[in-house]
């Protein structure tokens, strides 16, 4: 569990100073004046699919996107993040970064159309992450045309390679050997819904993708013969049954194999995760999947007759996710905390898995906070959205980084 925010009096004082500026004020007439043109923003970004590694069409309405926010030297870099900067530059070296992420879950193919219910917005990946893409762009433009002097740089991010088997590729290369994120001061992610919670611990993951391989043969005629659906299924059937006492958990997410119901398949898989905050735990269930699988497999093979030949066993790892933690004593922890509280609501620190872990785990302050509404159904095909307080995600964020620019 994360310690509970600190209420730093002197931060909570700054914050209500900012808050009652006249640039701060300004910058909210601005943010609440375009609200629709950021709740159109982000219906048409999640209307064009960006599955993992296919990000590209989404990242080129983004960049055009950047530039009428107000953003420039816009360019995509490698692997495909969309960057730009805050005109005019900040006088400082080392930038503050803040992003979103371009990518969802889902495959080629899937129906992304936004449809309206009421007050609320249906789509895949309308609230994880084109909430998140719209209020980048939002605060963008909340900061071009208030006139907010900035002592550091400010680049803005839409990365690529955030979910599953993308494996953080985007944050990867951004804070890679020779990456402008090395020398960064500080991480901003916008994920998500909500206007309370403060990421500052990343759950740490491994990921793998599992196979058994064996002769196979007809259901009846050649039963005997090692089957590694039946293996795999005691193994997930082992994993069940780990007592992990709430500081970690195991998930299998997807298995299949097989051609036919009567037939003993050749080949089965599955693809599972393990997540905890801590590396020595991660380090020992990685230890306890590897031992389940193989003695899941040796003892199919031993049940095996008729002198078949025995089962294979592949374990590819997919990805890993470093961990690690943001102190709640540095000042973006204690900016997002003074700026929560200074809008009116209760922060939260909590842990999970994002853009920042990257940065986290190399010892540069990073969080995440969520973009405003409220949505619900993430990473399913019924995915929604409401944009009650929405604007409330853009507020925090500025107020947040107006704070961290007079603690810095």
């Amino acid at each position: 569990m994360s310690p509970p925010p600190i209420q730093d009096p002197s931060t909570e004082r700054a914050a209500s100073v900012v808050a009652s500026g006249e640039v701060f004020t300004s910058a909210r007439a601005e943010i609440r004046g375009t609200d629709e043109r950021t709740l159109a923003e982000q219906i048409a970004l999640t209307e064009i699919e960006a599955p993992p590694f296919g990000e590209a069409a989404r990242g080129l309405l983004m960049a055009e996107l950047m530039k009428r926010s107000g953003l420039v030297d816009i360019e995509t870099d490698a692997v495909g993040n969309v960057c730009g900067w805050l005109a005019p530059p900040g006088r400082g070296d080392r930038p503050v970064i803040v992003s979103a992420h371009l990518d969802t879950v889902f495959p080629p193919g899937t129906d992304v159309r936004v449809t309206r219910d009421g007050d609320r917005l249906l789509g895949p990946g309308i609230g994880d992450d084109g909430r998140g893409l719209a209020v980048l762009l939002a605060l963008a433009r909340a900061m071009s045309y208030s006139g907010i002097s900035w002592s550091r740089s400010l680049l803005f991010v839409a990365t690529v390679g955030e979910e599953g088997v993308g494996n953080l590729r985007g944050v990867r290369h951004l804070f890679g050997d020779g990456g402008v994120g090395r020398e960064a001061a500080g991480f901003v992610s916008l994920d998500g819904a909500g206007h309370q919670s403060i990421v500052n611990q990343a759950v740490g993951s491994r990921r793998y993708r599992v196979s058994a391989t064996g002769p196979g043969g007809h259901s009846w005629a050649d039963w005997g013969t090692a089957n590694p659906l039946h293996a795999l299924a005691g193994a997930v059937a082992h994993f069940g049954g780990i007592e992990l006492d709430g500081d970690a958990t195991i998930t299998v997410g997807r298995m299949g194999g097989g051609t036919s119901i009567n037939a003993i398949p050749e080949k089965a898989w599955l693809e599972m995760e393990v997540r905890s905050l801590s590396e020595e735990r991660l380090e020992s269930l990685d230890q306890t999947v590897r031992e389940q699988l193989a003695r899941a497999v040796e003892d199919e093979n031993t049940k095996r007759l008729h002198g078949s030949a025995a089962m294979g066993l592949e374990i590819e790892d997919l990805g890993q996710r470093p961990g690690g933690t943001t102190s709640p004593d540095e000042a973006l922890v204690r900016a997002a905390v003074a700026a929560t509280s200074g809008l009116g609501y209760a922060p939260e620190l909590v842990a999970s898995s994002t853009d920042a872990n990257v940065p986290m785990a190399l010892g540069i302050p990073s969080i995440t906070l969520g973009a405003g509404g409220v949505m619900g159904r993430m990473h399913t095909l019924d995915e929604w959205y409401e944009n009650s307080q929405g604007v409330l995600g853009v507020e925090r964020a500025l107020l947040t980084l107006m704070l961290l620019d007079t603690l810095s």
